[in-house]
């Protein structure tokens, strides 16, 4: 499944939901959170997402209400 890293601010979310987000099982667009990163200083998120499509991830964050900065396919070294 492809692989994708988007930015978005983190307010109004709290490290504890993004930690539930984390464990979450896939949503309703086949979205699943493969690692999250946050700084409340700098409010920023990074979520590493497996999703079927770009469209899958910009309806996953419509939904929780999140506008994003950039959304970017992306490949790992460790594949």
């Amino acid at each position: 499944m492809p692989r994708y890293i988007d930015q978005h601010p983190m307010k109004p979310l709290k490290p504890e939901q993004l930690r539930e987000l984390q464990n979450s099982p896939p949503d309703e667009f086949g979205v699943t959170h493969h690692d999250i990163f946050f700084s409340e200083k700098d409010n920023k998120v990074w979520c590493i997402l497996d999703a079927p499509n770009r469209a899958a991830v910009e309806k996953h964050h419509a939904k929780a209400k999140v506008k994003t900065d950039f959304i970017y396919e992306i490949k790992s070294t460790r594949e």
